[in-house]
């Protein structure tokens, strides 16, 4: 197999990484449009002929679709803004796709090229990362076991393993993304019904295992995607929320609540300025913390009736920084999920061709035993 990875940053690399444990990979093709440093886990690869790097710049049509000339699967870990254009390269070349999604008015965009990916035989899967992605194949594999499903309730985070105050949050992907996170309504279903809740909402406390301990939770967007419309009708209670450690939730409302991290212009002493362009420049070196260590915690509960009686399934994951590799935990939960759906698209072991999202494409006891060869062990109970 050959295999293409659009985008080297912290989620590609990952990918990339774990491509290259499997044998059978003759090649994996790393394409951003910057070919600079390989992170630590990648550098022992630097002179390997398996792993062939190119610059690509993502807006280049014709390069995008000369990068997918001649392999089996393209793991698109690009911005979301990417996707559809993406997706529809990968359709015209025959090549099977998917990506971290992470925007879901594009999501329903790429389900409209279904049929044109059903003629040309190819698979295209969005939303293929921790959250969308591990959260709803796990969330429909629960509701597949009942007879009736009452309440889905996802709850994922990725933490800081020694938070520090005042946020007690270090970034381990997006601080942009984050904000669009915290500011953006998040679908949700109550009484059968698809509603909006407003972000930063709901703080419950949630109580995992020592060393974790109590975290909370709080609704923001963007986690179930296109779960909400899929399940609409078919269950009473459906909704996901971000863990933190407790007391986040709260100083970031205020923040977002005094215009801080809004994206209208203010005038300040005659200048034009974004609050959030400022926020984020006067934020993120103090969140982005070189060698800080990270955790994933993640909880999907699926409650409903089976055979009769009452039935309850629990998807339970805490994965840690890799100290061994130098991978974190969300590069872990997030990259190496990218890379696992993306080989069984080569392989034939997603069904049949066409866009289709996650939680319907992808067999959740093949995708469970993957993740753990490679150390994220979910467990399940109930």
């Amino acid at each position: 197999m050959r295999m293409l990875v659009l985008g080297a940053g912290l989620q590609g690399s990952a990918c990339a990484y774990d491509l290259l444990q499997n044998p059978d990979i003759a090649l994996v093709r790393l394409a951003d449009v910057r070919t600079g440093e390989l992170p630590a886990f990648l550098q022992a690869y630097a002179g390997d002929p398996r792993l062939e790097r190119i610059a690509v710049d993502a807006k280049d049509e014709a390069a995008v679709r000369g990068a997918m000339t001649g392999v089996s699967a393209c793991m698109n870990a690009l911005p979301y803004y990417f996707n559809l254009a993406i997706t529809r390269a990968a359709i015209e070349t025959g090549t099977h796709c998917c990506d971290l999604g992470g925007n879901t008015e594009i999501v329903f965009q790429q389900l409209e090229l279904d049929g044109l990916a059903k003629n040309r035989g190819v698979s295209v899967i969005p939303d293929c990362g921790l959250a969308p992605g591990m959260v709803n194949i796990l969330a429909a594999a629960g509701i597949r076991e009942m007879t009736s499903t009452d309440s889905v309730r996802i709850r994922v985070g990725g933490l800081p393993q020694h938070p520090q105050p005042p946020l007690n949050y270090q970034i381990v992907y997006s601080l942009e993304g984050v904000l669009d996170y915290y500011t953006t309504r998040s679908w949700v279903v109550r009484d059968g019904r698809r509603v909006q809740v407003d972000a930063l909402t709901e703080i419950e406390p949630v109580e995992f295992a020592e060393p974790v301990g109590l975290l909370e939770a709080f609704h923001t967007a963007g986690g179930l995607s296109t779960l909400a419309w899929t399940y609409e009708g078919r269950v009473r209670t459906m909704e996901y929320k971000t863990l933190r450690y407790p007391g986040h939730a709260q100083i970031m409302r205020a923040i977002r609540d005094l215009g801080l991290i809004g994206k209208e212009p203010v005038t300040v002493r005659n200048q034009s300025v974004v609050p959030r362009d400022v926020f984020i420049a006067c934020a993120e070196p103090r969140l982005r913390r070189p060698g800080g260590r990270d955790l994933v915690a993640l909880r999907v509960e699926v409650d409903g009736a089976k055979g009769g009686r009452s039935a309850r399934v629990v998807f339970d994951l805490v994965d840690w920084f890799d100290e061994e590799r130098g991978i974190s935990a969300m590069e872990r939960s997030t990259g190496y999920s990218l890379s696992v759906i993306g080989q069984m698209q080569a392989t034939g072991r997603v069904g049949q061709p066409g866009v289709r999202t996650p939680d319907s494409a992808v067999p959740d006891h093949d995708y469970i035993t993957e993740l753990a060869l490679r150390g994220v062990r979910i467990h399940r109970s109930g």
